[in-house]
């Protein structure tokens, strides 16, 4: 029991088991810690993973070598791609999942990882020396040592759960805080804050009367997040429902304000923008007479149903009243009340982009620690500190991600640069390379440089170049093979589209938005041999095709700013240089600098109130 791992983690949430799991199959030994070994990677809100930007997050997480894509397509009970309407940049998958399975099937991968060892308790403080980290103290008073140390704490650290007038200590319903962390770090010069975020009541599905809601069925031809062919997509689905409120049930809900905490000064911390409470909705949105409430299914074998959209901690009688209000609800019986839940987080401007604290060596943050919120957010920090973890130990330079690879790194450096208030959650409109940054060649853009580190498998590796090359090898042959205009014809135009008057690339044909890739392989008498030889990786090399055929122009301009964008990311900052002495720079300037500590001048073009005229000054201090 005296051992010294390389890494400990504390919290095994989402951030936590892709943490464990990245430095142990990078070769870490790794102590998971958490106060519960019955809820390993539990689902504490909505049974889901995935949608707008949040999915392309858990492909590029796949695509890196983590967990949660596996774990995901394993307990899938419905799967939709959203925003097909649009183009393919805004294309996002979405998978709901049976809460109990997902966590099951993340306990037992994280148990089949070699690396990854696991002790059930709390951990109070952290073993620092000479500014660096040394390991952790524990509530059972055990001293475990280790090299580094990555804290996921989630909700938990100080956590306080308000229903109505009560408050109930704890970061999870039935699960206690964890205290003693937050003080520590603010003593040695950590600056610490409060958030908020909250969770709807859990319906008993029995109750409900379905015949007043609205099916979402899932997808026909569903698809799956994992590149790896280790899993399928979901053979039979379960449908989600959609209701709505309405001026009777926020007539209801007010009746409450005066009790409620997120009114009466109760909470103290900011709760998510984007997924507010449903109090929260109607003060704020008071001119909208109804808003939608989402009936999601828990799991294949419970009743229990999550009512996504009705997130309150308002008291229990004025949930239960409101709720009977909505169509479908009227004989509706609870499992458990919403709440809503405050607790400790730290300005991630605090950290480097490899999430490693700048304060103490060796101590990395992920997930709502750094102010994010999300199940997805969480598990890419994890992953990411994680590698970064084991890569400090073996003495190797940080893997990090710009902002034109990877979702992952626009939110990563979002947080660095600009920090945040309030908690953050990823938007398609947070990347200015999202045409570049789609779901669908995450594994293209990532796989080979997480292999080159140890974490992707060969296996990955040998498979996405696989795809590369078909891709390549088809596009090859639409450019050498032509039609004639009387073949060609009678197949294009019923699309749509205007005949041809002479010969025509099929490539050329591609273009056309009328034409899908299946109409153009009618004309072919050379593609069909290459996608004989495309086994499971048929339908992904064909999407391939036909969005870099169809959005080519787009691609190759965005490609081209990218790199002109990067030109700056490729300027080193002195992480040491006291902007302060910088007179030139405008005194706004000098402070968000100092504060930041940035590592290029691309990051300080980013940062709130470093003007262009800065910059220009920062350029001349370079000598360039």
């Amino acid at each position: 029991m005296e051992e010294v791992y390389d890494v400990i983690v504390v919290g095994a949430g989402h951030a936590g088991n892709e943490a464990a799991a990245a430095a142990a199959n990078m070769g870490s030994r790794v102590l998971l810690i958490t106060m519960n070994m019955g809820v390993i990677g539990q689902m504490s809100c909505n049974p889901a993973m995935g949608g707008v930007a949040k999915g392309q997050i858990v492909r590029e997480i796949d695509a890196l070598g983590g967990y949660s894509g596996i774990v995901t397509d394993r307990s899938t009970i419905q799967f939709r791609m959203l925003n097909r309407s649009k183009g393919p940049a805004m294309w996002s998958p979405r998978a709901q999942n049976d809460r109990a399975l997902f966590a099951a099937e993340w306990r037992r991968m994280l148990e089949q990882t070699p690396g990854v060892h696991f002790w059930q308790d709390t951990v109070n403080e952290l073993l620092i020396e000479e500014g660096s980290i040394r390991g952790v103290r524990t509530g059972l008073g055990k001293t475990i040592r280790a090299r580094a140390v990555i804290l996921t704490s989630g909700t938990f650290m100080n956590g306080l759960m308000h229903i109505g007038e009560r408050q109930l200590g704890g970061g999870r319903a039935g699960e206690g805080s964890s205290r003693g962390i937050t003080e520590q770090l603010v003593s040695l010069g950590f600056e610490a804050g409060r958030m908020k975020t909250g969770t709807p009541p859990r319906v008993d599905g029995r109750s409900i009367d379905y015949s007043q809601l609205e099916e979402q069925p899932g997808d026909l031809d569903p698809g799956k997040f994992s590149y790896s062919p280790t899993t399928r997509p979901v053979a039979k689905q379960l449908s989600c429902w959609m209701t709505y409120t309405s001026p009777e049930v926020h007539d209801i809900l007010r009746t409450g304000f005066d009790r409620s905490p997120m009114f009466n000064g109760r909470i103290r911390g900011l709760g998510p923008r984007y997924c507010p409470s449903i109090e929260d909705k109607i003060d704020r949105f008071a001119d909208k007479d109804r808003h939608q409430i989402f009936v999601e299914p828990e799991g294949w074998d419970t009743v229990e149903t999550y009512i996504n959209g009705f997130s309150t901690s308002l008291p229990e009688e004025v949930q239960v009243a409101a709720l009977r209000r909505i169509p479908g609800f009227t004989n509706a019986r609870m499992f458990r009340p919403g709440y809503a839940v405050e607790y400790d987080y730290f300005p991630p401007t605090q950290l480097s982009h490899s999430l490693e604290t700048k304060l103490v060596k060796g101590l990395y943050f992920a997930g709502q620690i750094n102010g994010t919120t999300g199940y997805e957010e969480a598990a890419c920090q994890g992953l990411m500190a994680g590698m970064n973890a084991h890569l400090r130990i073996a003495e190797q330079a940080p893997f990090i991600l710009r902002r034109d690879e990877a979702y992952i790194g626009v939110l990563i450096d979002d947080l660095i640069t600009k920090g945040t208030e309030e908690p953050y959650r990823m938007f398609t409109s947070r990347a200015e390379f999202r045409i570049l940054l789609r779901q669908d060649n995450a594994d293209l853009r990532l796989t080979a440089r997480s292999h080159a580190i140890g974490l992707a498998s060969e296996e990955r590796l040998q498979r996405v170049e696989r795809k590369m090359a078909l891709t390549e090898a088809l596009v090859d042959a639409l450019r050498a093979e032509s039609t004639a205009p009387d073949t060609a014809n009678a197949v294009i135009v019923p699309r749509g589209t205007s005949p041809i008057k002479q010969k025509i690339k099929l490539y050329d044909l591609l273009l056309r938005p009328q034409l899908s890739f299946a109409d153009v392989a009618e004309l072919s008498q050379s593609i069909e041999p290459i996608l004989a030889t495309t086994d499971g990786l048929r339908a992904e090399v064909i999407e391939q095709v036909e969005i870099n055929g169809k959005y080519e122009g787009y691609l190759t301009k965005e490609r081209e700013l990218a790199e002109k964008l990067t030109r700056l990311e490729d300027v080193p900052l002195d992480v040491d240089t006291e902007y302060a002495r910088l007179t030139s720079l405008s005194m706004e300037a000098r402070q968000k600098l100092d504060k930041v500590k940035p590592r290029t001048l691309g990051q300080a073009s980013r940062i709130s109130g470093v003007s262009p005229a800065d910059l220009s000054v920062l350029m001349v201090y370079l000598g360039r």
